[in-house]
């Protein structure tokens, strides 16, 4: 039986050769990102700012105009129309009003009144200030923590420069993840963190494929030049890296054509950190171990075996 291949047995890309294209574009990517970041700022949900999401469907085509008006005459502060799905499905976002939940129940109640009878309520949720602040640390709090976790990982399980090389290609896919979100103005909530999570648990998975071809190799061939050694690490696991991502983008863009508005966000961040995260794998952390001197200590352990098409 004829198993599918999507690169052949033989393929040898020089990657180490590119290395500084490669890491010029990484650095820039992540400084404009940080920069959108700090300067444009994310398009926070409600997860994080604290108010009232109210999801309607109406009995017809929503007039958005008329609804904003309707409304703007409760005294409700900032409110927010938007289409959701199909122009008869409108998200309605209302600032948090002062008081306590009785406070936040009588604007659902009148935002009810003012609609009517024929509408279909689907989803109404609120979150205080304070709930909203604390989501928002445990969120950063959750992602730090989970870096520090691999790092953690890959340096017991392999040596420290791996370890670095791992988690700073993981940050790069982290902050390029948020660098888009900024850019786009998507809503960045907790399903987005938990589609950073998963990136970044992704990404580290992908990694340790190589890295662990990539010590395989320095213990056997013992005189190899480290760039030609790390080109060859990364083409022998090429196949491998591409077939999982292929076919985990497959499920991806099912759910983000298919799995409605409420996942569209939470898929397209997990499609852009899977293509990130597979660029990084071989581009990224991979180069980074030329910079470490990972081979001195590497070398040191494992049999004697040269290669026999060591120059």
């Amino acid at each position: 039986m004829r198993l599918l291949k999507l690169v052949p047995d033989d393929i040898n890309i020089p990657f180490m050769s590119f290395r500084k294209v490669f890491l010029t574009i990484s650095a820039l990517a992540v400084a404009m990102s940080l920069a959108l970041v700090f300067v444009k700022g994310m398009n926070f949900g409600i997860d994080f700012q604290g108010g009232i999401l109210i999801e309607v469907r109406m009995p017809q085509a929503a007039n958005l105009s008329q609804m904003r008006g309707q409304l703007g005459a409760l005294g409700l502060g900032e409110v927010s129309l938007q289409e959701f799905g199909n122009p008869a499905d409108v998200l309605i976002r209302i600032g948090a009003q002062d008081g306590d939940a009785a406070a936040q129940q009588a604007a659902v109640s009148a935002v009810k009144d003012a609609l009517g009878a024929s509408v279909d309520y689907r989803r109404v949720e609120f979150v205080g200030p304070k709930v909203s602040s604390e989501l928002l640390i445990d969120g950063v709090l959750a992602v730090v923590v989970a870096i520090i976790a691999m790092l953690i990982y890959i340096w017991l399980r392999f040596e420290w420069q791996f370890g670095l090389g791992a988690v700073m290609a993981l940050t790069h896919d982290v902050f390029l993840t948020l660098g888009m979100f900024s850019l786009l103005g998507l809503e960045f909530n907790l399903s987005t963190v938990a589609a950073v999570l998963t990136i970044a648990g992704y990404s580290i998975n992908d990694t340790v494929v190589v890295f662990d071809r990539i010590r395989e190799d320095l213990r056997k061939y013992k005189t190899k030049p480290v760039p030609d050694l790390l080109n060859g690490s990364i083409n022998a696991t090429l196949s491998r890296t591409l077939m999982t991502s292929l076919t985990t983008l497959v499920a991806l863009l099912a759910l983000f054509f298919l799995g409605g508005e409420v996942i569209r966000d939470f898929s397209f961040a997990m499609i852009f950190g899977i293509l990130v995260g597979t660029y990084s794998s071989i581009c990224v952390a991979s180069p980074l171990l030329l910079y470490t001197n990972v081979a001195a200590r590497a070398r040191g352990t494992g049999d004697a075996k040269e290669a026999a098409e060591t120059p």
